[in-house]
């Protein structure tokens, strides 16, 4: 069934919050990570309504760790049939030693950016202002700081949470409206893991409080994610692309936004964000004081080098001599370029003859892109990452960080360093395997295509 003017009242506020997110695009298509909880079968059904069936697609992994988990699969079988909705299934093996939810995550997320990035997909999770306002709890009483209040973003990368301005009793009243079942997950009420605790007693309590207590957390760390975009773009401007700044020049900051460009530093040299580096600020001014060299450990294996009244982040390890930031080596259109273990190769053919998702998928081991040939005329080259590298990634409003991206991507932070770009102009405009740049992209006025590719060898 289709959204019509006639939906019941919380059917309809769903579909509105989603369509006003601005998230699900039926050109773009969607896979929505399915579980069988009311949260994720809320999803799947917004998603059918807003992007389409055709264009809908669905995965649930089975991790078999629970008795529940069989069944669970085989209820996310029959409402797919049920919606007319293609279902990936996925069954990892035993999970290694070691942080089970972590783990878990992590199999979930590689799945789902495989089957959606063979045809340009984005990835849609059930996340509500309720999971929300317990991930801003939970990290404010885990690790103090603006980003602990942040919570989750809308969207990072391919990710997208269309859900985040209702809550976990709309989803549930959604459901119920459309007729669609869904599974209850007793793990989730358990008081075993802190998001249980968070859950069960402290969300319960603060809206003993107040009963919209975790729609104004939620709407809080919006407002605050969208604060902190103003920030990041005065930490921008200070920085001006540089690795390193004059000590006497981070003094002069106020304190806080020292705090924020201490913290950009490690995040850029360590390639993921670094807890409480920002916090070291006094200390590192004050070693800067004394002269001559001396370190400071941030954490996460960042390492504030305060030189002769400078200060700069090393990250946890020096890239490889075969990658050093210096080497660039020219690639011709056609033609191949080989930096350090990887060889990138180009060929030409007519834009309207190539299908770049189709392109894209058939990579094998190694990784696929497709460009604009024309717009690579001026001689682009293959260069190794740099800490603060940025680019326009196709699909994403503005520019980001390659190291926020490599880390969305879940490159070993031991890879990063070692990743080729291609540039052209000043401008990267391939990461192969994380990202295509919106400028070079191929569109239908484009004449001819530049099929890339990417492997590692040795």
């Amino acid at each position: 069934m289709s959204p019509e003017a006639g939906e019941p009242a919380p059917v309809a506020a769903v579909l509105d919050a989603a369509r006003a997110s601005g998230l699900l695009d039926p050109d773009a298509g969607a896979l929505v990570l399915l579980s069988g909880g009311r949260d994720s079968v809320c999803a799947l059904d917004v998603c059918r309504c807003l992007v389409g069936p055709r264009r809908t697609r669905a995965l649930h992994v089975n991790y078999r760790l629970r008795p529940e988990a069989d069944a669970e699969e085989a209820h996310c079988r029959r409402l797919c049939a049920a919606l007319g909705i293609e279902l990936a299934r996925e069954r990892p093996g035993p999970p290694p030693p070691g942080n089970l939810q972590a783990w878990a995550r992590d199999v979930r997320y590689r799945a789902a950016e495989r089957l959606a990035r063979a045809d340009g997909a984005v990835v849609v999770t059930g996340h509500t202002a309720s999971d929300q306002a317990e991930t801003v709890l939970y990290r404010l009483a885990a690790a103090p700081g603006r980003r602990a209040l942040m919570g989750m973003p809308a969207r990072r990368g391919r990710i997208v949470r269309p859900l985040l301005e209702v809550t976990r009793d709309q989803t549930a009243a959604y459901c119920r409206s459309r007729g669609l079942s869904f599974c209850e997950d007793p793990s989730n009420e358990s008081s075993r893991y802190a998001r249980g605790r968070v859950r069960g007693q402290l969300l319960a309590a603060l809206r003993a409080v107040h009963p919209g207590a975790e729609a104004n957390l939620a709407a809080s760390a919006r407002l605050l994610r969208e604060e902190g975009e103003v920030l990041d773009g005065l930490v921008d401007t200070i920085l001006e692309g540089r690795d390193e700044l004059a000590a006497d020049e981070l003094a002069r900051l106020p304190v806080g936004l020292g705090r924020l460009v201490l913290a950009r530093l490690a995040d850029v040299a360590v390639g993921t964000p670094v807890p409480g580096a920002g916090r070291r600020l006094e200390r590192v001014l004050a070693l800067a004081q004394r002269g001559g060299t001396v370190e400071l450990d941030l954490g996460s294996g960042a390492r504030a080098v305060i030189a002769y009244g400078r200060v700069r982040v090393a990250g946890p390890g020096a890239p490889p001599p075969e990658t050093s930031a210096a080497g660039r080596v020219a690639l011709t259109i056609p033609g191949q370029a080989r930096l350090g273990r990887w060889r990138l190769s180009c060929r030409v053919a007519p834009a309207a003859d190539v299908d770049p998702a189709r392109w894209v998928a058939q990579a094998g081991e190694g990784a696929r892109g497709v460009l604009d040939a024309d717009l690579l005329r001026a001689g682009p080259v293959v260069r190794p990452w740099r800490p603060g590298d940025r680019m326009r990634p196709l699909g994403v409003s503005g520019s980001r960080a390659v190291a926020d991206l490599l880390g969305e991507h879940r490159v070993p932070r031991e890879e990063r360093a070692s990743t080729p770009l291609l540039e052209c102009e000043g401008e990267i405009a391939w990461v192969p395997g994380v990202a295509t740049s919106q400028p070079h992209r191929l569109t239908p006025r484009s004449a001819r295509a530049a099929l890339l590719e990417a492997r590692r060898e040795g």
